[in-house]
């Protein structure tokens, strides 16, 4: 098999958390727990999960907005974290993020046109002003806007609209790896779709490979080439998104698919409730971070952390009786 673009192996985040007089560190946020996955050139990943799971920080961690505790991160058979400062912004050519928050994540005192072309500028990639202003006009068309908007400001377009815009942001150093989190939760359904659709397009039309992290598991079976599954900062399955939306092999993936809601009233599935509420990622449980929770839970689940293991050719999952 070829080497895949980005490779991800035990993969974790903590954040601290201060308390006291002195705000000492009293104890740490386990966001991101040892992930691990490989994703391919062309393909995409869907990282789905419940909100607070982890699947965002894992997704900034890969491009180095947060710096991981540890771990490792291979793109392109390149070590991302040995990386300094200005290798690491060079690298950026090669890796983008569309971010959740169309309103937030564009400076309203910047003008469309300069949203687009900040890019351009950091990286050397217009010559001349003429060259520059194509470039945006471009990608404005592009992600189906019209040229004329490049002199308007955030505030003065929907949700919709911005998020095109920050579409063309990522488009516009020619990445090949694009980080989506979430990139439609925040936009009205009809909305989605048509965002969704661009996605799908640019993804042919510029050879993309998009690790697409979303919490909605209708959205990541439309779009996702395989799917992985987190819960409390650790995956606990990877399978193509057929396999995994036909024949859910971990019982988190299976409570989570009973309660995608099914258009057609002929249809029935058995409804899988989980009790308690989700562990505290402070002080997570020990073994299996699911076990509380889980209607298959027996002793070896609290004492021994399944390992993600590959059970099938193609599949993997974190339970000790996933066969």
């Amino acid at each position: 098999m070829s080497e895949p673009l980005l490779r991800v192996k035990n993969l974790v985040k903590r954040f601290p958390v201060h308390g006291g007089l002195l705000a000492r560190e009293v104890e740490q946020v386990h966001a991101v727990d040892g992930v691990s996955f490989e994703i391919a050139a062309g393909e995409t990943l869907g990282l789905v999960g419940e909100s607070g799971c982890g699947k965002t920080t894992t997704g900034r961690c890969i491009l180095r907005l947060i710096e991981p505790t540890s771990g490792e991160v291979w793109f392109e058979g390149r070590d991302m974290m040995s990386l300094d400062r200005h290798a690491l912004r060079a690298q950026r050519r090669e890796m983008q993020i569309i971010f959740q928050d169309p309103y937030a994540s564009l400076n309203p005192r910047m003008t469309v046109g300069a949203i687009i072309g900040e890019a351009l500028t950091i990286h050397d990639l217009a010559k001349t002003a003429q060259e520059y202003d194509d470039r945006v006009v471009h990608l404005l068309e592009t992600v189906g806007l019209h040229p004329d908007h490049r002199r308007r400001y955030p505030h003065e377009f929907s949700g919709g609209q911005r998020q095109r815009i920050g579409i063309a942001r990522a488009l516009a150093v020619s990445p090949k790896l694009i980080v989506c989190d979430e990139p439609v939760s925040a936009l009205d359904v009809s909305i989605q779709a048509q965002v969704i659709n661009l996605l799908e397009d640019l993804q042919q039309e510029f050879k993309l490979t998009y690790l697409f992290i979303a919490h909605d598991l209708s959205v990541v079976e439309h779009t996702s080439t395989r799917v992985a599954v987190m819960y409390l900062g650790r995956i606990v399955e990877i399978a193509s998104a057929r396999d995994l939306y036909t024949a859910p092999k971990h019982p988190y993936t299976e409570a989570l698919l009973s309660a995608v809601p099914i258009p057609d009233p002929t249809v029935s599935r058995k409804r899988v409730v989980l009790e308690g509420d989700v562990p505290n990622p402070i002080r997570p449980p020990g073994g299996c971070h699911f076990h509380p929770r889980c209607p298959r839970a027996e002793e070896r689940c609290k004492r021994e952390a399944p390992l993600l293991r590959e059970i099938a050719p193609g599949r993997s999952s974190a339970c000790h009786f996933a066969t």
